[in-house]
């Protein structure tokens, strides 16, 4: 048995959630294998093994924050959300969607350099900029230095480079107004990338993620991979669907978004591929999930914790709902 989770967004991690899933394995005598999952996003860091080291960094509005980030032989792993994320600036109602600035991502990835990281990951998602990546590029000495690195930029979405200020900035803040100032700055930087590093972002899909940081790390000599894939590769988890009889994977919301490079669809495509029946345990069903073509690949079922305990103790006991629900599935087996 394997359990290949996602975090539920706001109240169980993925480490959580795949060991309330492993306790009802070894419970009743089943190997469980237990794998945290990510899309690229916050709580990839998690996902492939968790900080090793804080680092003060300057935060998305100018303050010094406290950076987690990891570095072990060799490779670094930098979420960019622990060092220009929405949540340190107190959400969208206290942000400054025009100033907001990835400056303290390129601190950390200038950091990995000095250290001599051979392989730097950047995993993007929950940002509170829209600056095209500028502060990160400018915050990085001696940017050549990454050529003779490997450079990662994980995503899970496809937006171009221009469009992340009419697709995102709005959700970090920005006014009508504003939305229209940052995209004239994203089409200005275009030509600037061009000019000074001879990349078209532009033309590049998923360069809009994170209000431009995977275009300006692009231009850098940074490649873009879908997040779940990267997360999949590094924890082997092909290798450990092969001879499963059965996987459980989650999340906090089912939608059809799931099936769209999110863990959750992830997962099933690599089960249906490899023969192994899959169910899932999900925070709550939302309606869209039956519209995903991938939907039928859940071949044993979908757990709605919200639906099956209950909304109140879903949120205050949610390992103990999905090592129940994991229970019950087990015992359809």
């Amino acid at each position: 048995m394997v359990a290949a989770v996602d975090k539920f967004k706001g109240t169980l991690s993925a480490h959580d959630a795949a060991q309330a899933i492993g306790h009802a394995c070894w419970d009743l005598g089943i190997d469980c294998t237990e794998i945290a999952l990510a899309d690229g996003g916050e709580g990839t860091l998690d996902a492939l093994g968790g900080a090793n080291r804080v680092s003060p960094v300057t935060g998305p509005l100018g303050d010094v924050v406290e950076a987690a980030w990891r570095f072990h032989r060799g490779t670094a792993i930098i979420e960019m959300a622990r060092a220009s994320g929405l949540t340190l600036v107190g959400g969208p109602e206290a942000n400054d969607a025009v100033a907001a600035s990835t400056t303290g991502t390129g601190e950390l990835i200038d950091k990995a350099l000095d250290l001599g990281a051979e392989r730097i990951i950047v995993c993007l998602g929950g940002s509170a900029t829209t600056d095209g990546g500028l502060g990160a590029v400018r915050a990085i000495h001696a940017p050549a230095r990454l050529r003779s690195v490997e450079f990662i930029v994980a995503c899970d979405v496809d937006t171009r480079f221009v469009d992340a200020a009419r697709v995102f900035a709005p959700q970090k803040g920005a006014s009508p107004a504003q939305v229209r100032m940052l995209e004239g700055r994203l089409e200005r930087l275009v030509q600037m990338y061009k000019q000074n590093h001879g990349v078209d972002v532009s033309a590049i899909e998923g360069a809009g993620a994170a209000g431009g940081l995977a275009g300006g790390l692009v231009a850098l000599g940074a490649t873009l991979v879908p997040g779940f894939e990267m997360v999949a590769d590094e924890v082997q988890l092909t290798e450990h669907l092969k001879g499963a009889d059965l996987v459980i994977t989650g999340e906090g919301q089912l939608d059809i978004t799931s099936f769209e490079g999110k863990v959750v669809g992830g997962v099933a495509q690599l089960a249906h591929e490899n023969g192994v029946p899959i169910a899932a345990i999900v925070g709550r069903v939302h309606p869209s999930a039956h519209d995903a073509d991938d939907h039928s690949m859940i071949t044993r079922g979908v757990i709605d914790l919200v639906k099956s305990f209950g909304e109140a103790k879903s949120l205050a006991e949610p390992k103990w709902c999905v090592e129940q629900a994991a229970r019950e599935l087990l015992a359809r087996r």
